[in-house]
């Protein structure tokens, strides 16, 4: 995608293969930085505290950072490089434990890595991790695809190849977190529709949920709608019901950091109040993942899959721009002074029942919750 008309990925490793560049989201929307990771430790610090974030780029992360810890010069016999690797796979495993891909990346890694002899593992894992990159990026491409179909549908209008114009009422998707490029090697998730129907001319408007409270919505998924052009608002995470009522969106689309095999949606907290929202309002609610992000092992979300519990310190306090321009982060919780300390606690993720979810876009087509446990893809 593009950075003021500049091309980017969010990860991308050095010609020498010495070190991984990633965009350190964390400074966003405020400054635009590159960052130089060159050891396993500094990938799996980039993952934890979100440098890097969104299930396809941590997966892609993790592949990136077995690539450094191959490139160290641990052994001098395989066994030791074994033992070695596998700790580097589970220290990253470890690092985020909700989205399935760091996990399913790590393991593709690991089983390329591990049969090979140590004069061949350090190259194997740089062409791996690339491989795991590419893909998805084309995976991505065939989401925005298949759900710019979907789109073209539930707006009710089909563009005549030899016009461009654009009707005059956009249709309205809301959409919770950042599933955009930046959560994504490139293209994006839930995004990549809404930029595929915006290319080829169709009206959208996106209404964008801060996302707290980390807020993803406005720091990433607003950046991104505004470099691309496409009309958005941003809203308080508890506005999108009183926007559902009064009919003022047509459709919810979010991205996935874990789904089952049975189609429950484990998503950023908040997902699941707008699915009960979206039903109550007869709102189709998609849910748009590659296909690593689907646990063909778990058939219950709500018993089986971890839900990590991040630090208080991203609810108690906030960061923005002040009026001289100077980025700063302030404490919004009562101080601890008072009679009762306030307690925080911080679930990253809830799990959205699959009887609320209306379809699963993938890179192979659009399937409702209960046809994903009929079908496997590898990838």
């Amino acid at each position: 995608m593009q950075v003021q008309n500049q091309n980017y990925r969010t990860i991308w490793p050095n010609t020498r293969l010495k070190s991984v560049h990633i965009i350190d989201q964390t400074l966003l929307p405020h400054q635009f930085c590159i960052a130089e990771i060159h050891t396993l430790q500094e990938m799996i610090r980039a993952i934890k505290t979100m440098q890097v974030r969104g299930a396809p780029l941590i997966g892609a992360a993790a592949a990136y950072g077995l690539a450094l810890a191959s490139s160290v010069d641990i052994s001098e016999n395989d066994a030791q490089s074994n033992v070695y690797l596998q700790q580097a796979g589970n220290d990253l495993i470890n690092s985020r434990p909700t989205a399935v891909n760091l996990q399913w990346a790590v393991n593709r890694m690991l089983s390329t890595l591990l049969d090979l002899p140590l004069i061949k593992r350090n190259m194997a894992a740089w062409k791996e991790a690339a491989a795991i990159c590419e893909e998805d990026v084309k995976q991505n491409q065939a989401i925005g695809q298949h759900g710019l179909a979907l789109i073209k549908i539930l707006a009710g209008k089909y563009l005549v190849s030899t016009c461009n114009s654009l009707n005059s009422k956009p249709l309205n998707i809301l959409t919770h977190c950042n599933a955009g490029w930046l959560a994504t090697v490139d293209f994006g998730t839930a995004l990549a529709p809404i930029y595929a129907a915006h290319d080829a001319g169709i009206s959208v408007h996106v209404w964008v949920d801060e996302t707290r409270p980390r807020n993803q919505g406005v720091a990433l998924t607003a950046w991104e709608l505004a470099q691309h052009g496409v009309p958005h608002t941003v809203i308080s995470d508890n506005a999108g019901g009183h926007l559902m009522q009064h009919g003022s969106v047509d459709m919810v689309l979010v991205g996935a950091d874990r789904v089952t095999s049975t189609g429950d949606v484990c998503n950023k907290i908040g997902t699941y109040l707008k699915a009960l929202a979206a039903f109550d309002n007869n709102i189709p609610f998609y849910a748009a993942v590659p296909s690593p992000t689907i646990d063909w092992t778990i058939q219950d979300g709500l018993k089986e899959i971890e839900i990590e519990e991040r630090s208080a310190h991203e609810v108690t306090y906030m960061t923005g721009k002040l009026a001289s321009g100077e980025i700063a982060e302030i404490n919004i919780l009562p101080p601890d002074n008072l009679t009762v300390k306030t307690q925080v606690a911080n679930p990253a993720f809830d799990v959205t029942p699959a009887r609320l979810v209306t379809g699963i876009i993938i890179q192979h087509g659009i399937y409702a919750p209960s046809e994903l446990i009929n079908l496997k893809f590898s990838s």
